[in-house]
């Protein structure tokens, strides 16, 4: 498992919807791009989800994280994020569509 940078690519469900990233850290990068941490990828912003028409609202905001952050490795006690993040997003139906990894953005540091 990778983890996760500042250069991650984060996606809805419906693939097209990507996932604004924040890094709340700075201690530790990666090629100079700072790892993520616990709740980086929550409460983000998501741009460019295609699912609309009536009654249906578009992925616009990540969620809490259910899984994907590392129980071993911390970074100034937050642990960090994994490439096997994954969330809900507000798009409907709700309850069901996730937001996910498509790139850690960096090919090299990986816990084991």
């Amino acid at each position: 498992m990778k983890l996760l940078t500042e250069a991650a690519v984060l996606v809805c469900d419906h693939e097209t919807g990507i996932v604004a990233i924040i890094p709340s850290q700075n201690l530790l990068t990666i090629d100079g791009r700072a790892v993520l941490v616990d709740n980086d990828p929550e409460g983000r912003p998501i741009a460019g989800c295609p699912n609309t028409g009536a009654m249906i609202k578009p992925c616009t905001s990540t969620l809490k994280v259910k899984q994907g952050y590392s129980e071993f490795v911390r970074i100034d006690g937050k642990a960090v994020c994994l490439d096997t993040v994954t969330g809900l997003t507000d798009g409907t139906p709700p309850g069901v569509v996730d937001y996910k990894v498509r790139h850690p953005g960096q090919d090299w540091v990986e816990q084991h």
